[in-house]
């Protein structure tokens, strides 16, 4: 009886397992996965220093306009900071758009949780997926997003974000849970680019 108890409870776990990989959103690895050495540390970023911007749209409606290259971001690993603080490797302070891309690493394959702060507008998508939006101008906050994402298998996926800040201060930040871990702040050693 302990055998037939032992098996149903391993099946009740599968089972469990399948449908939070139902609910999950499913994001896709880079292919072809990028030769490491090929890789430098860090996140890429362009920069726009529009007259004012106030949303996500208009941030983007710069992204093809004379961009500034800008030193490459650790991560997403930006607390909020003081007024008249240059917004991360950016030239100015305020009214400034952030085109931010690259490749993150995830160890292992399975259920991940994520969830981002920023201050101001700030978008992500992660192997393709849409994995936050937070328009308009706020504090240093998170929407409360938390939802689950299926990662196939471990590797790199492509990262991309649009970011913007308007005045006062900036933050940009990342926390994430792995299978059977507690939630906690993403590292900056899973975030690469492009080698130049």
């Amino acid at each position: 009886m302990t055998m037939m108890r032992a098996a149903a409870a391993a099946m009740g776990l599968a089972l469990l397992a399948q449908a939070a990989m139902a609910d999950a959103i499913r994001l896709k690895p880079a292919d072809p996965q990028p030769d490491a050495t090929a890789l430098a540390a860090g996140l890429s970023v362009r920069y726009a220093y529009p007259g004012d911007v106030t949303d996500l749209r208009t941030a983007e409606s710069y992204r093809d306009s004379d961009n500034e290259v800008g030193a490459p971001l650790p991560g997403f690993d930006y607390p909020d900071g003081y007024p008249n603080q240059k917004v991360m490797t950016a030239r100015r302070a305020t009214k400034v758009a952030a085109y931010i891309d690259g490749f993150v690493r995830f160890d292992q394959p399975g259920i991940w949780r994520m969830q981002f702060h920023s201050n101001d507008g700030l978008e992500v998508r992660i192997g393709g997926a849409k994995v936050y939006r937070h328009d308009g101008r706020h504090a240093c906050q998170t929407n409360g997003w938390e939802a689950e994402f299926e990662v196939p298998t471990a590797g790199w996926y492509p990262i991309k974000a649009l970011y913007f800040q308007r005045l006062g201060t900036f933050c940009l930040m990342m926390e994430w849970q792995a299978p059977g871990a507690e939630m906690s702040w993403t590292p900056n050693e899973v975030f690469f680019h492009a080698a130049p």
